[in-house]
């Protein structure tokens, strides 16, 4: 037997020379020997298509033997290189010696918690980013956050969105970019559909709950955002990325890089195309957008340029859907409706929102010698849109427009009209941001600040009437304008005294001049200013328990002026909107060990004057809101992630509060007796939108290599509509699901090959994350006006994302 099997064997001996070898190894830090993820490897000066895991780990097959040179390269790390002949299959060990760069978290330093501030915090890393991003709004990619919950006017995640975290909605979040200020100046609210599919340029961001850090821009009245966009890869890159989904969805992203040349320069960019009919009738959402980044990376300076834009044109979903239908019909949209002559139902087909923003940020980061470095930036935004209405059966005179005559009978006048219009906005606003930041020894130092000025101009024209009369084309009957200055200062220390402890101080004062001129779209004069002087001041303790655990405990003052709505509409027989105050106590644990993080956090905030919801919405869906005096939030956070194998992960989170108004005074229009309203006298009450539990939970299932499942579940208690704690002006509580699912292949014409599936509300649950509601008498009746925005049922979207 042996001898017949000779011959083959000496027929293979060629080719058994030719076997595949494995190159495989770890890359590691030189000085901490922690694992470096997202390093790059060239072999032979050609992109190996991998990138060092999670552990440092990379794996190279199919490999012939000969002479090779290997290239390690990392961002804020020196150039590894070798040579080498490969004989057999072999493993190695490298570590990267960490050079003396600048990195771009040095631009966010400033407006950034650490690991002993005592503020409550979560980071989200652009890998986490990265593999949840499907082309919704960043809002979503939060919504397993602790205390938060996400809306969506469509109901699919994109188009129109919100978030609130701890209760407060989207104008009382302060949002930075880059720690530039976001929010827009007059409606202190952030309107993601003007900046699509931004998560993929996204390279980090924070949540802090509570008032949190002294930042730049709006007030932090409930929280902070602040995203940092994507660092340069070290090697040139290509990507791009299709997905398709229910309702129509589609999404295009295309971005590229030219890695980091000579060391020391980069340019990235990114396009992007997202369509989707929406869940509600008509939502539809056709939006693009774009991101180009150039910069220098020296070992003393970075100096970047930042050019980012977005286009949105959206159907209006806002109005929501009337209880009495939300039953039967939950996609319906009113939204457009209108009845012709003869009595037959139409939709105006072009009754949609149209804006674009376009972003400019010039940043200097600046090593100062020493242990001081110092950031400046210099920031332009410009915005411009509309939004257009058919409207029918309209008083002339509401629109400066004289009656018209009857044909033929001159005595007899056409007082009404159907008409199409149009509301614009147009603004512009620019500042700088600035920060020093001092380390040494025990001390960490850091001040900064910003100077801001808004300018935005609100009118209203005609494009079509009926019966035109005297109106000219496209006739303007409102016109007012906006104009904003913020200027703000802080400082802010961490000082190590002890081993263990750390003491934290921050003051701000800020400044704001608002002037409002012209008139509302209803006539009335909105001509009035405020001047505004705040003082912040913040103060806590960090203290390490031991090795892995450690608890904090702070205090924060916030103020926060009324925004343009609170003022244009606002009840003129009723006293101002003032400024709110914010008193906010925090006390935290952390603990890390191994495989197991926790973190718990107990929370009182107590307001002054807080401007909370009346229940109406105006004109663009904006919920009008009035000042209470006195009113709180309270409650425990608890958040964990345990790894239960290699391949397993958990994570879970639970926030439990109570969130109370004393003395509450309700208010119902009388249209009996026009002008004015009926009061009552309820006592505490809940505050809207604030549900007493949110819960959350997630298993990482890397179920084979290459492959991963994630599934995840959200609980919302039940959330008032308005601040009357009646349960039949609430939203039900619900319960949803999502499940994603990951592959990954690495062939040899492609880095990477990234194949997604999302299925969204797996178990197709019917719920509400949104209402509005406005109650009236008339004729001795009681009478409502409402609205409610459902979520979409089991929905999904497909991905492939190519590598190059």
């Amino acid at each position: 037997m042996k001898l017949r099997l000779l011959p083959a064997l000496l027929v293979l001996l060629p080719f058994l020379s030719m076997a595949q070898l494995t190159l495989k190894g770890r890359v590691i830090d030189e000085q901490t020997a922690s694992p470096l993820q997202g390093a790059h490897l060239r072999l032979n000066n050609r992109l190996v298509k991998t990138t060092t895991d999670a552990k440092g780990m990379f794996e190279i097959n199919d490999l012939k033997a000969g002479s090779y040179k290997l290239k390690v390269t990392f961002l804020g790390y020196r150039v590894w290189e070798a040579y080498f002949e490969l004989e057999a299959s072999k493993s190695m060990l490298i570590s990267l010696e960490q050079a003396p760069v600048l990195t771009q978290e040095t631009i966010i330093t400033a407006t950034r918690a650490g690991d002993k501030t005592p503020v409550t915090y979560q980071n989200l890393s652009g890998k986490e980013i990265s593999k949840n991003n499907q082309g919704r709004d960043i809002p979503s990619l939060l919504e397993q956050m602790p205390a938060t919950v996400v809306t969506s006017d469509a109901g699919t995640g994109i188009g129109y969105t919100g978030i609130r975290i701890r209760g407060t909605d989207m104008n009382r979040i302060n949002i930075t970019v880059n720690g530039i200020p976001l929010n827009d100046a007059e409606s202190h609210s952030v309107f993601w559909v003007n900046m699509p599919d931004f998560a993929s340029s996204t390279g980090s961001l924070q949540v802090q709950r509570g008032v949190g850090t002294s930042t730049n821009g709006a007030a932090a009245f409930g929280a902070s955002i602040n995203l940092l966009t994507e660092a340069p890869a070290p090697e040139a890159y290509g990507e791009v990325s299709s997905a398709a989904g229910s309702f129509n969805t589609f999404r295009n992203t295309v971005q590229a890089g030219t890695g980091l040349m000579k060391g020391k320069w980069a340019v990235d960019a990114r396009l992007s195309k997202l369509s989707s009919d929406g869940y509600i009738d008509r939502a539809f959402s056709d939006l693009k957008s774009f991101y180009v980044s150039g910069g220098y990376f020296g070992a003393n300076t970075i100096l970047k340029v930042n050019v980012f834009s977005g286009k949105e044109i959206t159907y209006q979903a806002w109005d929501g859907i009337p209880s009495d239908i939300l039953k039967t019909n939950r996609t319906y949209n009113g939204i457009g409706y209108y009845k012709d002559y003869l009595g037959n139902e139409h939709f105006y087909e072009n009754e949609t929102d149209n804006y674009q923003q376009d972003h400019y940020q010039i940043m200097l980061s600046q090593r100062l010698g020493g242990n001081l470095t110092g950031n400046i930036a210099l920031h332009y935004t410009r915005g411009f849109g509309y939004y257009e209405q058919f409207k029918d059966d309209e008083d002339l005179t509401d629109y400066l427009v004289a009656p018209v005559p009857v044909p033929g009978n001159d005595t007899l006048l056409i007082t009404q009209s159907d008409l199409i219009r149009r509301k614009y906005l147009d603004n512009d606003f620019y500042g700088f941001t600035w920060s020093v930041n001092y380390e040494k020894q025990k001390l960490s130092l850091t001040a900064g600040g910003s100077g801001n000025r808004y300018e935005g101009l609100h009118f209203g024209e005609i494009i079509w009437a009926e019966f035109a009369g005297t109106a000219g084309y496209n006739h303007r009957w409102y016109e007012g304008t906006g104009d904003k200055k913020d200027l703000n200062f802080f400082v802010k220390s961490i000082y190590q005294a002890g081993s263990r402890l750390s003491l934290y101080g921050d003051l701000q004062l800020r400044g704001i001049q608002y002037a409002l001129d012209g008139r509302d779209d209803d006539q009335r004069d909105i001509t009035q200013s405020h001047d505004f002087l705040f003082f912040n001041p913040k103060a806590g303790i960090h203290y390490a328990l031991n090795q892995y655990g450690s608890i904090y405990a702070g205090f924060a003052v916030a103020n926060r002026e009324p925004n343009r709505d609170n003022y244009t509409d606002a009840d003129p027989s009723k006293p101002a909107p003032v400024a709110e105050t914010l008193f906010d106590y925090e006390l935290g644990y952390n603990y890390h060990k191994n495989n197991l993080k926790f973190t718990a956090n107990l929370y009182y905030m107590h307001y002054r004057d807080q401007l909370v919801l009346t229940g109406a919405i105006n004109d663009v869906g904006a919920p009008v809101m009035t000042n209470v005096p006195l009113s709180f939030r309270t409650g425990l956070e608890i958040s964990s992630q345990y790894m239960l194998t290699e391949n397993l992960q958990a994570s879970a989170n639970l926030t439990v509060s109570s969130n109370k108004i004393k003395n509450f005074t309700e208010y119902v229009d009388d249209w009996d007796n026009w002008g004015s309203q009926i009061e009552n006298s309820i006592g505490s009450t809940d505050i809207a939108f604030s549900p007493d539990m949110v819960a959350g939970a997630a298993i990482n299932w890397a179920i084979i290599k290459n492959f991963d499942l994630m599934i995840n579940g959200k609980y919302v208690s039940r959330q008032y509509i308005d601040n009357t704690s009646s349960p039949d002006r609430s939203l039900d509580p619900y319960f949803v699901s999502n499940l994603r699912l990951g592959y990954t292949v690495k062939p040899a014409f492609v880095r990477q090959i990234e194949f997604s599936l999302n299925i969204n509300n797996l178990f197709n649950a019917e719920y509400e994350t949104n209402a509005w509601i406005y109650r009236y008498y008339s004729e001795g009746t009681y009478g409502v006006l409402d609205g409610f925005f459902p979520q979409a049922g089991i929905n999904f979207m497909a991905g492939l994302t190519l590598k190059l």
